[in-house]
């Protein structure tokens, strides 16, 4: 179970590669391809990705709100605004010690899981709103809140494939919730720290090869190279093996595929949530036949896990700045002499 929000990770990489077209009015706040907001005499209009919602001035801020994901948490917690949450699903995927506290006494009620929602639960908590990524195989299920007078908004930030870009959705809660100052706040301070680390990195002179993620039984799923594990890895000023691919979806290959590619590789990054290099040789042997097993460095996204909670997939969503950081910090350890690593960890 420990690895099932990993490949989730994973699968999402592989099947978000869409984009729509940008819109150009200058009425608008583009988060990114897909989704921008704009407001004009009070009233709110949000476009993400084929979904359009008007919101009048009556209806926000939200003040009762569910999520259907765990990744969306972190948004919610670095606003300040977990005590407007009233229900999640799947509860042991959140990190956040205070939703989790909150959980605890109550305050905020396990609304079931991605397997099947209690959508009866959900009806009698009348919410302002449900947030969560679409689903089209859930689209009944939607169907039936919407026809009891519960707001449904999707907000598909995995698709994101730029790292500022996921952060930019602190904007779209902040509108939401009433704190647009502090999302415009959190929102320039991570970019204002990610511009200045990229320039940092770039100072240095090695470029270290780079390959990431690992395998699901025999297919080993690669970040494209126009993906957001790719472009942190070139923000980082390190050399991703695909860095010539353009895909915005993770690619499949053969362990001997890769295996062709990876000669030279310094750092293997993203390598699951395991706790050794054993344990990651006993879920495949064939990782010991690589060059950077036995000779590079490891690093897998366990540095912030609790038991099926990582908030690697949750805080990490918006610090986009702590993750290059830890990039950084791995391949290039003499920029950030004093910097402990957040959302990584180095297997030994």
């Amino acid at each position: 179970m420990k690895q099932k929000i990993l490949l989730l990770f994973t699968v999402f990489s592989l099947i978000a590669c869409k984009r729509e077209p940008k819109i150009s009015s200058s009425d608008w706040t583009n988060i990114s391809a897909r989704t921008q907001f704009k407001e004009h005499d009070g009233e709110l209009e949000i476009k993400s990705g084929n979904f359009t919602y008007h919101f009048r001035k009556n209806q926000t801020p939200f003040k009762k709100i569910i999520l259907l994901n765990a990744s969306m948490a972190g948004y919610i917690s670095e606003l300040g605004a977990e005590n407007v949450i009233v229900g999640v699903s799947s509860p042991e995927y959140i990190y956040s010690e205070k939703i989790q506290n909150l959980i605890k006494e109550g305050k905020i009620q396990n609304v079931g899981s991605e397997q099947k929602y209690d959508v009866e639960k959900i009806i009698s908590m009348k919410p302002d709103a449900i947030f969560t990524n679409h689903i089209a195989s859930f689209d009944n299920t939607y169907d039936l809140l919407k026809n009891n007078g519960i707001q449904v908004v999707f907000l598909d930030e995995y698709m994101e494939q730029q790292p500022l870009e996921k952060t930019g959705y602190i904007k779209i809660f902040g509108e939401l919730l009433g704190k647009e100052k502090e999302a415009e706040n959190k929102y320039q301070e991570v970019e204002k720290n990610y511009n200045e680390l990229k320039k940092l990195a770039l100072t240095s002179k090695e470029k270290p090869v780079v390959l990431a993620n690992e395998m699901y039984g025999n297919v080993w799923y690669l970040p494209g190279g126009n993906t957001s594990v790719a472009h942190y890895i070139a923000d980082a000023n390190a050399a991703y093996i695909l860095k010539d691919n353009k895909d915005e979806k993770a690619l499949t290959m053969s362990f001997e595929e890769v295996y062709a590619k990876a000669g030279g590789v310094q750092y293997w990054v993203n390598a699951g949530s395991h706790t050794s290099k054993s344990e990651l040789l006993k879920m495949n042997p064939l990782y010991g036949k690589l060059d950077v097993f036995n000779k590079g460095k490891i690093y897998t996204m366990s540095g912030k896990e609790r038991d099926k909670a990582n908030d690697f997939f949750e805080s990490g969503g918006v610090r986009a700045d702590l993750i290059l950081k830890d990039y950084i910090k791995i391949f290039h350890p003499e920029l950030l002499p004093n910097y402990q690593l957040t959302y990584m960890k180095e297997l030994q």
